[in-house]
Formats: C-alpha cells, structure tokens, sequence
C-alpha cells in the first residue's frame, strides 16, 4: 500500500505540437484577356493581427510574357521564387531564348510537386500569353496540380472576390450576354475588388500592384488600398 507521501493526482497527458508553417495572409487574382492578362497582388503582409510589414510584393515577374502571383507563407514563396529564377536562368543560357508561358507553368508544377511530402506553403496564380498570344491563367494548389482558367483569386479574400469576378468577368447569372473585355475595363474591375474586400478583410490592404500582360511587354502600376 502506498503511503500518502508517495502518492500523487494522475495528470493529463501534456501533447507538444509545432509547425513549420504560417499564414501571411493577402490576396492575389489574374484575369485573361483577348490578347492580354492583368495580374494583380497586395502587399500586406500579417500573421494573426499582427502586420509585419505594408510592402511585402506578392507578384512577380518571371520572363516577357508571364507573371506569378504567390501568396501563402512568405518565407517559402521567396525560397521557391529564388529556385525559379535559377531554374529560368539556366534555361536562357541553355536555350538562348525566354522560356514561354505555358512550358514555365509545367515547369512550376513540376516543382511544387517534388516537394509533395514537405510542401511549400503557398497558393500560385500564373498569368502571361499563351503560345496563340491570347491571355491564359494558370492556378495551383502547394503539390502541384494545376488548371488553366480565364480568371482566378485566392488568398484570404478570394472568397470574397471569385464571386465578383464571375459575375464581371465571365458575366454569370446575367441577362446582358458575354462581351470581350477591354484592358482599362479589366483594370477599373481589379481595383473595384480589392477596394471592397479591403472592407471586409484585414489581411488584405495597403497598395495593390498590377501587372499588364501584352505582347508588347509588361507594364506595371500601383494603387493605393486601405490601410487600417
């Protein structure tokens, strides 16, 4: 029999839990054109409700004729863009030419999918010309897989946003029948969104940078979003 002194409670086990990974939050959205693909991405960058920093670029651009939006964790979006800028540089010292839009969007799942078993913790939205030069976007989820759309958001106000743009973009659930979509009417569309999620969202604010695909070239803008 046990003494008094040597007895004790039983205690509930203690579970020990970490991860690697955080969410930064932000939003990104890519819409394809005729003949042209606006990208667009915030910059905030927060964790919890906490805001690290209001300039943290979430869209970047990749060659002549594409550019990724990733959002996620921060940390593995820098590490897998570095690993994409090398990966393109080899292919312009190998090839002697820009890689195009839809063999860096094989390219990238390709590598999203070598790391399926410690995945980087992060959502991608490519956009740029296809082969034809009309608009194409491409999104993804961490290991990989992909899908080509005409328009795509995600992040933590994509909830908000998707619906929008199906309605402006692929004129769903209206009478008025689908028209082609100019680059000023596309761009006004973008802003409209992101100045009405910045209302709802609180990861999502401070500037708006956007990214215009054409076969002249890429020209980017910035915009200024709410910042509280």
């Amino acid at each position: 029999m046990l003494s008094h002194a040597t007895s004790c409670p039983v205690q509930a086990p203690v579970e020990h839990r970490f991860s690697p990974y955080t969410d930064n939050g932000g939003t990104t959205l890519a819409i394809a054109g005729d003949d042209f693909c606006v990208i667009a991405g915030d910059t905030r960058q927060s964790e919890g409700y906490n805001i690290n920093t209001r300039y943290a670029p979430k869209v970047f651009q990749l060659s002549n004729g594409a550019v990724l939006a990733t959002g996620g964790m921060y940390a593995d979006a820098v590490t897998l863009m570095k690993r994409l800028e090398q990966r393109l540089e080899w292919y312009r010292h190998q090839h002697e030419k820009e890689m195009s839009c839809g063999a860096l969007a094989q390219m990238l799942s390709t590598i999203l999918y070598h790391k399926r078993f410690f995945p980087y913790y992060v959502w991608n939205t490519l956009g740029g010309l296809d082969e034809e030069g009309h608009g194409a976007v491409y999104s993804y989820d961490p290991v990989g897989n992909y899908e080509k759309h005409k328009w795509n958001c995600s992040g933590s106000a994509g909830h908000l946003i998707q619906p929008f743009l199906d309605n402006q973009i692929g004129f769903k659930h209206q009478l008025a029948n689908a028209t082609s979509l100019t680059i000023p009417q596309v761009l006004k569309i973008t802003k409209d969104a992101f100045t009405s999620a910045t209302e709802r969202d609180i990861y999502t604010g401070d500037y708006l940078e956007l990214f215009v695909v054409t076969k002249e070239g890429i020209t980017k803008e910035k915009f200024e979003l709410k910042k509280d």
